[in-house]
């Protein structure tokens, strides 16, 4: 039973004559016959009632004529979502970022771009890098704003943090202008969870410095664990933050290792073909990107 068919039906329920309704569907009268005969047999009952040369819609046709019209509406608004979503005018663009991108990179980038496309609309995720992955990989976002790179994606840099080691105010690495992390070999860290991205690099920095610091709490957020840094739980690799978004009980002390910073960058499904809107969007970030940092 396909679509095409349930509207010949519709218009043979309407018409109540074969004959009319082959001709204002522009198809024969053999072949709306046979289709008719096609959908009594998989519905296993017969749909109409026939009077002399016209047909009558019976209780089982009338069930079947009120399933079929709402879903000719439902494909039909189906296509017209899709077409919407395609449009690149109208579309809608579907992004996921990092929490960390949420205070000033993201909302400028959209603010920049609404300027341009003011009828692109935005179905907006925050979280962390792994579920960002999973929702490109299951189709739930076109585009996402993320770190570290994620193997196998295409991925172009957008730019580039360096990391630091926030300490309290008042700490004994408070007045350096840089540091090596095995210095802190013996300090108390605090870092997100393990799955997250910065928690990966950080890992990975202080393997490469021979530590193994001990982790007293492991937060969602970059902030969080600034915040339990100022209030002395202990101390935490981050990136080097903006001025106006420093915690201000907390010192960033610059790490020496070369390794020591975090590349951003914008990725999508290499598995999934991308909307119009959302290659735009690509476009514009590309174009702009260095004006944004």
């Amino acid at each position: 039973m396909n679509i095409e068919e349930l509207q010949w039906f519709v218009t043979l329920a309407e018409t109540e004559h074969v004959t009319d309704a082959a001709a204002e569907l522009g198809i024969s009268q053999p072949t709306l016959s046979r289709s008719l005969a096609r959908l009594e047999a998989q519905v296993g009952a017969p749909l109409f009632a026939r009077l002399n040369r016209r047909l009558q819609l019976n209780s089982y046709g009338e069930i079947l004529l009120e399933h079929a019209r709402r879903s000719i509406g439902e494909m039909r608004s189906a296509t017209e979502r899709i077409a919407a979503l395609r449009d690149p005018e109208t579309g809608t663009v579907r992004l996921a970022f990092l929490h960390s991108q949420a205070g000033g990179f993201v909302p400028d980038l959209l603010r920049r771009f609404r300027i341009e496309a003011p009828r692109v609309q935005f179905e907006l995720f925050q979280g962390p890098a792994h579920t960002i992955l999973e929702r490109l990989a299951n189709g739930r976002a076109d585009l996402a704003i993320t770190s570290p790179r994620p193997s196998d994606h295409p991925w172009r840099v957008l730019y580039v943090e360096r990391l630091c080691l926030a300490v309290p105010r008042g700490h004994r690495f408070a007045g350096r202008a840089r540091l090596r992390l095995a210095d802190a070999a013996d300090e108390p860290f605090v870092a997100l969870r393990p799955e997250f991205g910065l928690r990966l690099l950080t890992d990975e920095l202080c393997l490469e410095a021979g530590i193994a610091p001990p982790v007293v709490f492991e937060a969602m957020e970059i902030p969080t664990m600034e915040g339990l840094v100022a209030a002395g739980f202990g101390v935490a690799v981050v990136p080097v933050p903006r001025p106006d978004r420093a915690e201000p009980g907390a010192v960033y002390v610059p790490l020496i290792e070369t390794t020591a910073k975090r590349q951003i960058g914008l990725t999508w499904s290499p598995d999934r073909e991308m909307p119009p809107t959302a290659r735009r969007l690509v476009d514009f970030i590309m174009h702009i990107r260095h004006d944004l940092t």
